[in-house]
């Protein structure tokens, strides 16, 4: 059994309504590297700290945000014209 679903076993579980709002806040956030700290004071409504790392856990595997030492940044990209090249772009 993974990591993830003995966790929220344990805890709680994020609801899609919270794992779409955390994803609507990311969009809309004009810096490019935000805290955890920083999304939780920019966030609708109050979100469980647990719940909240396991929304993120779920972000970046889906490749939606990216984590590093300085925070975190949303990195999903919807333009079909970017898709498009990515898929029959060159390797260097």
């Amino acid at each position: 059994m993974s990591k993830y679903i003995v966790e929220t076993k344990l805890g709680h579980s994020p609801n899609l309504n919270t794992v779409i709002m955390v994803e609507e806040t990311f969009k809309k956030i004009d810096e490019s590297i935000i805290t955890i700290a920083e999304l939780k004071r920019k966030l609708p409504r109050q979100v469980n700290h647990n719940v909240l790392k396991i929304i993120l856990e779920y972000l970046e595997r889906s490749n939606k945000i990216a984590v590093s030492l300085r925070g975190i940044t949303w990195i999903h990209n919807t333009n079909p014209n970017l898709r498009k090249a990515i898929t029959k772009g060159l390797e260097l």
